[in-house]
């Protein structure tokens, strides 16, 4: 939602930011920079060699047997 108001400056209510709508490219291409920057802030943090070593080896991981089996106590099982 606050996407929308941003690009079309408010509801028409007055319950809007009370700056006048933006140009529509220029709300595209400051959204593309903020994108830019989320991906570059990610890529610094991804760049620290332990994560990226636990992220390359984490399908590898090792799980438990799961204890008991498919039958649960409460399953309705007729042994007559």
């Amino acid at each position: 939602m606050s996407f929308l108001r941003r690009m079309f400056g408010g509801d028409g209510e007055g319950h809007g930011t009370g700056r006048a709508p933006r140009d529509p490219a220029a709300a595209a291409a400051e959204d593309a920079e903020h994108e830019r920057a989320l991906l570059r802030e990610e890529a610094v943090r991804l760049s620290d060699e332990l994560l990226a070593r636990q992220m390359r080896y984490a399908d590898r991981s090792w799980t438990p047997p799961a204890q008991g089996g498919e039958r649960r106590a409460d399953d309705a099982e007729n042994n007559a």
